[in-house]
């Protein structure tokens, strides 16, 4: 059956995780993907090696789907082939600083010369407004100057995620741009640029506590994993471990309550809305810890589900893996690669299509493995392709 996205052509610059899981997300649907690797492979393989070349966890995770060719694309003749693969591109995805691109020849104006219709995704740490667009940043930063990382953790400690979450979401919503992009170049019959960034997607996840502070000056400080803006919620211990339980709204607080056999809760003039819950929330989570104390942790969760109440276990990655509910419903797609000790299992796409769904039909490539491949479909002759390779150009 055919995808979404079959006959468009990706060309693939991005490095670590914002431009390539985005170009992972168009491939997973259909999309021919290219990465370009240096010769000899590229900076963002190595974080969290899991092979026996270094390839790390991140990076596989990031470009399955693509196929690979090594350039040095400061070269004359590597500018040579690069301007092939981009004169037969849809999409150019590459996620650098405005003043990089430029200096590559990879900013939108250049791309436009050599094909005229072509999308450039091109999304940065801070945006394209001239007082940051040249900074760098990674996921930690993103994280830091939008707001979530005074958020998060205990009184007098900030604490940032430890998986990459402004990053990858950066990657999804440069996917939706380029997919809006291909969806309008269908009536125009031109193409543009997609800009995204990690702040402006930092931004979005703390927008709720943004507009609450800009309105009401509340000046929320860190309380842990407890909600400020509705109790219970919060992580408890149980007998063999933790879970995480959210109580939100009157229906559900009244469940909760007989749940845990205090009616009386009902009727205290402190707690007759999620406000007021979320300012005793540090004694509700007490109540909750007690209750919690006497199970199991799926006691504890089958009870809280029959009385539906969201709840769930605080999984350790090992967990997640052997989670049989987890594995039923298709999260992973495993696969062989080379140099790593057992399957790697790859987490499906986010979104699913119930007609032409997405599919992970290739492994992530070796650095420059497909680059004979690619160059014999750009016209290039074997002696050609030899030259180029003993010139150290692929």
């Amino acid at each position: 059956m055919q995808q979404v996205l079959e006959g468009v052509r990706v060309l693939d610059l991005g490095r670590y995780v914002a431009g390539p899981f985005c170009a992972a997300l168009l491939a997973d649907y259909g999309a021919e993907v290219i990465r370009v690797d240096r010769v000899g492979g590229s900076e963002d393989r190595h974080i969290v090696p899991v092979s026996e070349l270094g390839d790390g966890a991140l990076f596989l995770q990031a470009n399955r789907n693509k196929r690979s060719i090594s350039l040095d694309m400061d070269s004359a003749q590597g500018k040579a082939v690069l301007h092939k693969l981009i004169a037969r591109a849809d999409v150019v995805v590459a996620n650098m600083p405005a003043r990089t691109l430029q200096g590559l020849g990879l900013d939108y104006e250049s791309l436009r010369r050599i094909r005229p219709d072509i999308i450039l995704t091109a999304s940065s740490a801070f945006g394209a407004s001239p007082a940051l667009r040249d900074r760098i940043g990674f996921d930690g930063i993103g994280q830091a100057i939008g707001g979530l990382v005074h958020l998060t953790g205990n009184p007098g400690q900030p604490m940032k995620a430890m998986v990459p979450v402004v990053d990858f979401a950066t990657a999804m919503s440069c996917a939706l741009g380029t997919m809006m992009a291909l969806y309008e170049r269908k009536h125009s019959g031109m193409g543009q640029e997609v800009g995204a960034s990690l702040l402006q997607t930092s931004l979005n996840f703390a927008s709720g506590a943004l507009i609450e502070e800009a309105v009401l000056q509340v000046g929320r400080q860190r309380t842990g994993n407890r909600a400020p803006h509705y109790a219970p919620s919060d992580i408890f211990r149980v007998k063999d471990g933790w879970i995480i339980t959210q109580v939100i709204g009157p229906a559900m607080f009244r469940r909760w309550a007989r749940l845990i056999g205090r009616p009386e809760l009902l009727d205290d003039p402190r707690l007759q809305d999620d406000g007021r819950r979320g300012e005793h929330g540090e004694w509700l989570s007490e109540v909750m810890a007690e209750w919690c104390a006497r199970f199991t942790r799926d006691e504890a969760i089958a009870r809280l589900e029959e009385a539906r109440i969201p709840a769930g276990p605080i999984n350790s990655p090992r967990e997640v893996l052997d989670d049989p509910l987890i594995r039923e419903s298709g999260a992973f797609h495993e696969v062989a690669y080379p140099g790593a000790a057992r399957p790697v299992p790859l987490v499906a796409p986010p979104a699913t299509l119930s007609r032409t769904p997405p599919r992970i039909q290739r492994r992530p490539p070796t650095a420059g493995e497909h680059t004979g491949e690619i160059l014999q479909e750009l016209g290039y002759p074997p002696a050609a392709i030899q030259a180029l390779r003993e010139a150290g150009v692929v």
